[in-house]
């Protein structure tokens, strides 16, 4: 059945035009990922409600300015970025969410690249090892700085191109890049110093060919 729901680009023209139903279609097309990327970022489900909310009501006020030089979902997570590292500076303090929900979530609203290279789990209890992978890969994952996990999110759960984290985080590409490399290693540095050793990172520090859509190479390890 072919989908026949209006793209992004009718409804914000409709919602530019002051058509209300159509910026709550945009709404109930993008909460829950804008939600997921709050909480993978924040990594506190009570401050990722409020900043979704958040990011939705400066959308709406800003969209008569939307002049639709980039996409609306990555104008909508530059918002929602923005948001989360401005949260993280004013130094509040963050309970640990469950990186399980936020994943789901991911997968629910649609498709998530595999979590950073990691594929596959040799174990011979494989429940026991996923388990041990999920509560490391969480407690590394708060660890880092807003801005590198804002980079990670992007990448690894939303699978946005380099060009669109560029837009979203409103900086160069070569700068995401170089912030993707290091939030990359430290995460990796976290993980092995948690007992989780992964194989060598793929040449170059990313995926082998974006443009392509070629995945990146199986590991020893997964995130489940």
């Amino acid at each position: 059945m072919t989908d026949s729901s209006p793209d992004d680009r009718t409804l914000v023209a409709r919602a530019q035009r002051g058509e209300r139903a159509a910026f709550e279609a945009l709404f109930r097309r993008y909460h829950r990922r804008v939600f997921t990327v709050a909480v993978g970022i924040v990594r506190n489900e009570a401050d990722a409600l409020d900043i979704a909310q958040e990011a939705f009501v400066k959308a709406f006020r800003s969209l008569p300015r939307f002049q639709g030089n980039s996409s609306f979902y990555t104008w909508l997570y530059r918002i929602t970025a923005n948001l989360c590292i401005d949260h993280g500076r004013r130094g509040k303090k963050h309970r640990a969410a469950s990186f399980d929900e936020a994943r789901s979530a991911v997968e629910t609203a649609g498709p998530a690249r595999p979590a950073f290279g990691l594929h596959h789990v040799e174990d011979p209890d494989e429940a026991v090892a996923r388990a041990e992978i999920r509560d490391a890969f969480r407690e590394a994952l708060d660890e880092l700085p807003e801005i590198h996990r804002a980079v990670l999110v992007l990448r690894e759960l939303e699978g946005m191109s380099y060009a669109d984290m560029a837009d979203a985080l409103d900086c160069p590409k070569g700068t995401i890049m170089s912030r993707l490399y290091h939030a990359r290693r430290k995460m990796r540095e976290a993980l092995e110093a948690r007992g989780i050793h992964l194989g060598p990172a793929p040449e170059g520090g990313d995926d082998a060919s974006e443009s392509s859509g070629g995945g990146p190479a199986s590991k020893e390890a997964t995130v489940p």
